[in-house]
């Protein structure tokens, strides 16, 4: 299920840098109506990306960034806060648990596992696993495949 939105997602982004802003807002709108998540044309999402149960409940800022090989359970929000105009930006191998708030201006490492329900509202250092509320890095040097 969470291939066939990210072959919309890659349409719809191909699309949006084609200038055919219209219709990529179309496919976004698809997504939203079919899989109940929001993830536009006009973000950034790397290679083998896995979106948990067919993306159910994600909802990914416009200007948001995404890296390679990562993980994102259902539920989880990727997006900006009202005062400032940056926006997250996820490193390589990075999980997302499920439930998971990434907000605000701030940057993820690669190799960075987010547990469920976390709210991240500061930067992660690489190979760091982030827990709570608000998250906070509990431990260091790990590779996302030992998650």
């Amino acid at each position: 299920m969470h291939k066939i939105v990210v072959r919309i997602y890659r349409i719809s982004s191909f699309l949006f840098s084609s200038r055919l802003v219209i219709f990529s807002k179309f496919l976004d709108y698809l997504i939203r109506f079919f899989f109940g998540a929001w993830i536009p044309g006009s973000c950034k999402i790397g290679k083998n990306i896995i979106f948990g149960y067919g993306a159910l409940g994600v909802v990914i800022h416009n200007r948001a960034q995404i890296g390679d090989n990562c993980h994102i359970d259902q539920n989880v929000t990727i997006g900006g806060t009202s005062k400032k105009y940056d926006v997250p930006v996820l490193g390589n191998h990075v999980y997302v648990g499920a439930g998971a708030k990434i907000i605000g201006p701030i940057k993820i490492g690669d190799n960075v596992v987010i547990g469920a329900n976390c709210v991240v509202i500061n930067d992660v250092s690489e190979g760091s696993l982030v827990v709570g509320i608000p998250g906070r890095t509990v431990k260091s040097n790990i590779l996302k495949s030992d998650y």
